[in-house]
């Protein structure tokens, strides 16, 4: 069966993912129809839904929205972007926050857009890995600026509740472009402006 994109709020989806919903409550013991899990099956869809929702957004589209003709040619920094994803390998949340700058070649964007193109990404099933380079290359591509820098740290939940159960691990991971990559001074920089 191949993947075929809908409408993630379309009434229909709600109702086949909270079907199965329904069926995994059963498989695991419980009684569906029991008053407390009796809306759970419609709650627990539109919840996924809701933390699935970047799929249906366009990063590009979101920095183009607000693109301006600006000759500043030093780094732009947002930092602290609050993160929330959900880990696609056991389907349960991943915590924390992005670092993101960039050099303008020309254009820069609405601060706020790099916020959200960081929600747009991190609202899809994720790994930590390929989340931090989809940001990076969404705002290279869409700005065509001198660099782009990412750092995320996040505290997994699939790794606090379940298998090694190491509560207070944080996880690190990074990507860098254009002269982030190729000038460790300003790498740098960005590394000490973010401690």
């Amino acid at each position: 069966m191949s993947y075929q994109k809908q409408d993630l709020y379309d009434g229909l989806v709600t109702e086949q993912i909270a079907g199965h919903v329904k069926e995994i409550l059963r498989l695991l013991g419980e009684d569906e129809q029991r008053e407390g899990l009796l809306k759970t099956p419609e709650r627990v869809a539109k919840s996924l839904q809701y933390l699935t929702k970047g799929y249906g957004e366009d990063g590009r589209q979101i920095i183009q929205s607000a693109m301006f003709d600006e000759e500043y040619q030093q780094m732009v920094l947002v930092k602290d972007i609050e993160l929330y994803s959900t880990c696609e390998h056991h389907i349960l949340p991943f915590i924390g926050k992005a670092h993101v700058a960039y050099i303008p070649n020309g254009k820069i964007t609405g601060l706020s857009k790099i916020a959200r193109v960081v929600e747009t990404y991190a609202r899809r099933l994720q790994v930590q890995e390929r989340l931090t380079v989809q940001i990076r290359d969404c705002i290279q591509e869409a700005l065509q600026p001198l660099g782009v820098a990412v750092v995320i740290e996040a505290h997994h939940t699939c790794m606090q509740l379940r298998g090694v159960e190491k509560a207070n691990a944080v996880t690190t991971t990074s990507a860098f472009s254009g002269v982030f990559l190729k000038d460790p001074r300003t790498r740098n920089e960005f590394l000490n402006l973010i401690k």
